[in-house]
């Protein structure tokens, strides 16, 4: 049976564990047939995600750290070794110091305003920009992981979605420049899901509960509901569409009161 991402290639960043959004991205790829590197964030992270990548025939796994331009640029050199060309990209990365993430938003330090801008929303651009040699003439895809903060307030998300507000405004912006290349770019703003770092989120088991009875299906979503959605947008079903903020969230962005 055909498989309609064979003979395509992506790298995917972001990958922390099993219940990481990311991961059940890299699935529903792999799944048709998407050959597939994988990053990962440190020696702390490096064992669980080879285990994962293990499970993926032909992956490579690679180090990246996105807050140091050497490390990043090593990936890419190995893509080119590797690969020579890239199909499409998942930026699945995001981080705000645990304190950031509770109590009064106007108590959001400096350091730490600068280190979750810096992971969370900047590096999509920096990763997009070493992305573009290899993607060139590949009709390629981008595309990265939001979340409603970015534009409602939700207590405690604080400092990061302001950062995923510059994300989704950078997705425009990066639309904008590399539609003429035939790339595109867009997001995914998906429900809240347990996963590591919304484990950082004070009230997060709140939030879960609220999103089940005010949302129009009435449930929370899946990771995997979001993967296959980035399953679309990596392949040529959505090729028409760029810029875009796509919401997994059973609904929920849809009500007021």
């Amino acid at each position: 049976m055909h498989k309609f991402l064979e003979n395509k290639r992506g790298v995917v960043f972001g990958v922390a564990n099993k219940r990481s959004i990311a991961w059940a991205c890299a699935q529903s790829l792999a799944r048709e047939g998407m050959q597939i590197a994988f990053t990962y964030a440190g020696e702390r992270l490096e064992r669980g995600v080879r285990e994962l990548a293990s499970e993926v025939p032909g992956s490579l796994c690679l180090p990246c750290d996105v807050t140091q331009p050497e490390s990043m640029d090593k990936v890419f050199e190995l893509l080119k070794s590797e690969w020579g060309t890239l199909d499409f990209m998942l930026h699945g990365v995001a981080f705000a110091n645990r304190a950031e993430l509770q109590g009064d938003f106007f108590n959001t330090t400096r350091e730490g305003y600068a280190l979750a801008h810096e992971v969370s929303a900047y590096s999509l651009t920096a990763l997009t920009r070493r992305a573009l040699p290899l993607m060139e003439g590949r009709a390629g895809s981008i595309v990265t992981l939001s979340y409603i903060g970015s534009e409602r307030v939700v207590p405690n998300y604080n400092v990061m979605g302001i950062a995923k507000a510059a994300l989704e405004a950078s997705v425009r912006y990066l639309a904008h420049d590399l539609g003429p290349r035939g790339i595109r770019c867009n997001a995914i703003s998906a429900g809240p899901i347990r996963t590591l770092s919304a484990s950082g989120v004070q009230g997060f088991t709140e939030i879960l509960d609220h999103i089940a009875k005010q949302s129009p299906l009435r449930r929370n979503i899946t990771a995997e509901e979001v993967g296959d959605t980035c399953l679309f947008l990596a392949s040529d079903l959505s090729r028409g569409m760029t810029g875009s903020v796509l919401y997994v969230d059973a609904g929920y962005h849809i009500m007021g009161v």
